[in-house]
């Protein structure tokens, strides 16, 4: 099933029900970027369209299974005059799996400006180093998703550096690219410290935060940058920093994401 399709039934759910199919899995669960992704376009329908997003803050509390019915309730906590406030959750079998809260702005006037301090390192995508999908070796959703990597290492491979980054988009183009698209995309990458593992085990994350520095402006086949990097781990966990970039060098948005390692 196409990622816009999934995005329209999230849009019109209501008080029904949806499915997802396995092959947009990662393990047992729901590709967390999905996860997110349907509760951003839940969310969007009780938001006037001149707000913008400023941020996502999503928990994963449990497994979101896949040919199975979940509901999505969306709670609008504050609408004010220039922000709105709200949270929205999955539930499934009777259990909140997934959690979001996401603020809206308004634009408004302002005389104070800074420029944005970071600068994009990677270098031009070059498509012939596409990972291609293996089945039983990497998670189903990526059938959906082309990354194509340029720092850091493959997971498992035992590089001693958690700078991980380079470029992402759908295989299959979307209509259009929002911030639905980037959310999903965003986790397509794996955690920055399973690159340092010596041999495959699990890492799961806990909680995960978005902020848009503008409103993206995109073509539905551009493809989108990602540079990240674990600034701590200690005692099983991992606190991971990143940036999503255009394919101009646009810093889109900013990503941190808490993890868990069990190796």
């Amino acid at each position: 099933m196409h990622f816009d399709q999934l995005l329209a039934q999230a849009a019109t759910l209501g008080s029904g029900s949806m499915q997802f199919p396995a092959n947009w899995c990662q393990g047992r669960t729901a590709f967390g970027g999905l996860s997110a992704a349907l509760l951003y376009q839940a969310i969007r329908q009780h938001v006037d369209s001149d707000r913008r997003l400023l941020s996502l803050s999503t928990n994963f509390v449990g497994p979101l299974l896949a040919e199975r019915d979940f509901t999505i309730q969306v709670e609008v906590l504050r609408t004010g005059k220039n922000s709105s406030q709200v949270m929205a959750k999955i539930t499934q079998d009777k259990q909140i799996v997934v959690l979001t809260q996401a603020c809206f702005g308004a634009r408004r006037a302002s005389n104070v400006h800074v420029d944005v301090s970071k600068n994009m390192t990677l270098k031009p995508v070059d498509e012939r180093h596409m990972l291609p999908y293996q089945k039983g070796i990497m998670p189903e959703f990526f059938q959906h998703v082309a990354l194509c990597p340029q720092q850091g290492g493959m997971p498992f491979s035992g590089v001693d550096t958690s700078h991980l980054g380079g470029w992402m988009r759908f295989k299959d183009t979307p209509q259009g690219m929002n911030e639905a698209h980037i959310i999903a995309l965003t986790d397509a990458w794996p955690p920055t410290l399973l690159q340092m593992y010596k041999q495959p085990a699990p890492a799961s994350s806990m909680s995960w935060y978005l902020e848009f520095v503008r409103e993206p402006q995109l073509n539905p086949d551009d493809w989108l940058g990602f540079e990240a990097i674990t600034h701590h781990c200690k005692d099983g966990y991992g606190l991971e920093d990143g940036c999503i970039w255009s394919s101009r060098g646009e810093l889109l948005a900013l990503t941190r994401q808490t993890v868990a390692l069990f190796d």
